[in-house]
């Protein structure tokens, strides 16, 4: 595609594709907000109905790799409106769910079902949007989640205290049902067609030394914000801020990252890797500051909100980087490649918390955010050496 402006159709797929990731973000979500809600009503612990997010995160990283590999060939429009439709069954079947082993597995389906579709929106976008304008798209894309946290969430969650956790789930239906029609109406009825593979001209992308390292790279960013992001109620509380703020707070750190997402986009336009090596160094200054900051309540807000500014920076530009050398070492894979974005931000998360844990577990608790910049200056360290071997590439060629 050679236009390089956006034109309305452009800008409807786009809102189209955002709505689709809100949708599904909401839905992945608003689980943490309902979970008492769910452990009383089904008469568990509270750590047992924490599996349904574990039970989630770990289904999507693992399936949504291999569901992509499989399904390389399936035309992208059918396929898409195939799971959105399962989308809304699965959580149709949520409403009535009445114990925890079908919630959990329907839970776990869910999650197979939005890591792929999460995948192809990103694939759709990467692919029918002018290449000077990617960096846009896919940062608008990816937004649908800040804004299902900021938004999808918090209303979920009221409605379940209105009427019960059940009615959460009748709100990811009907908004399921207005995705579906979105896409339906939207997405081309012809994009690129796909390239049949094997599975083992899948994985072997896979095995490529530059592709784990990019995989790593948004694995560390996201790991180094969630060793301190997991643990921000209790900092909060060590900032002595009023229990009545703290959602107050919350809801502006989700806020805040929304102009993360926009200036992802901004990063992505141009030289991306070469900018992210600076973006890390920068959030690791953030986060270790916060081991002093946080002795003032107003230093600490401060810091804090920076914190939020920076978490999502990397989203765009790894999300791009991982499809482009999917490009160059294996083109057949370009889809496997747009799931490893969304799954290495599970596995920094899941890596994140587990370290913030252990520190926090440890001894003093604003030790996390001392980890979290030692994690950022190695997911700096990994990005300047992605981007050398890319200018030695290029000279090379």
């Amino acid at each position: 595609m050679h236009a390089t402006e956006l034109s309305k159709r452009h800008w409807l797929l786009i809102l189209t594709l955002t709505l689709l990731t809100f949708v599904l973000g909401t839905s992945e979500f608003v689980i943490i907000g309902i979970l008492t809600d769910i452990s009383s009503s089904l008469h568990i612990t509270n750590a047992k109905a924490g599996t349904l997010v574990s039970a989630f995160a770990i289904t999507f990283a693992i399936a949504t790799p291999l569901v992509m590999s499989v399904t390389s060939h399936f035309p992208k429009r059918k396929w898409m409106l195939f799971l959105i439709g399962s989308f809304i069954i699965l959580n149709a079947l949520c409403v009535i769910s009445t114990s925890y082993i079908m919630l959990l597995a329907l839970r776990m389906m869910t999650a197979i079902v939005t890591g792929v579709l999460i995948s192809l929106a990103m694939v759709v976008a990467s692919e029918t949007i002018p290449i000077s304008k990617r960096g846009l798209a896919i940062s608008f894309v990816f937004g649908g989640f800040t804004l299902a946290n900021v938004i999808g969430v918090p209303i979920g969650t009221v409605i379940a205290e209105w009427y019960d956790w059940n009615a959460t789930f009748l709100l990811t239906s009907f908004l399921g049902g207005i995705a579906f029609l979105a896409s339906f109406l939207i997405l081309p009825t012809t994009m690129h067609s796909p390239i049949r593979s094997s599975m083992r001209d899948q994985f072997s992308l896979l095995t490529h030394p530059r592709i784990l390292m990019a995989f790593f790279i948004p694995s560390l960013g996201f790991g180094a914000t969630y060793a301190v992001y997991t643990y921000l109620v209790p900092i909060l509380k060590v900032m002595e801020a009023p229990s009545s703020s703290i959602s107050l707070i919350l809801f502006g750190y989700g806020f805040i990252s929304i102009f993360s997402n926009i200036l992802a986009g901004k990063i992505a336009s141009y030289n991306a890797i070469g900018r992210l090596r600076f973006v890390f160094l920068v959030q690791a200054i953030v986060l270790i500051s916060l081991y002093w900051t946080t002795n003032n309540f107003i230093f600490g807000l401060v810091n804090i909100s920076l914190m939020s500014l920076m978490a999502i920076l990397l989203t765009t530009s790894t999300q791009l980087y991982l499809i482009d050398l999917a490009g160059i070492y294996q083109p057949k894979a370009t889809g496997l490649a747009a799931s490893l974005m969304p799954v290495a931000s599970n596995v920094g998360i899941a890596f994140g918390s587990a370290l913030g844990g252990i520190v926090y577990h440890q001894g003093n608790l604003m030790s996390v955010a001392l980890v979290g910049g030692l994690v950022a200056i190695c997911a700096s360290l990994l990005t300047f050496l992605s981007h050398r071997l890319d200018q030695k590439q290029k000279k090379a060629a």
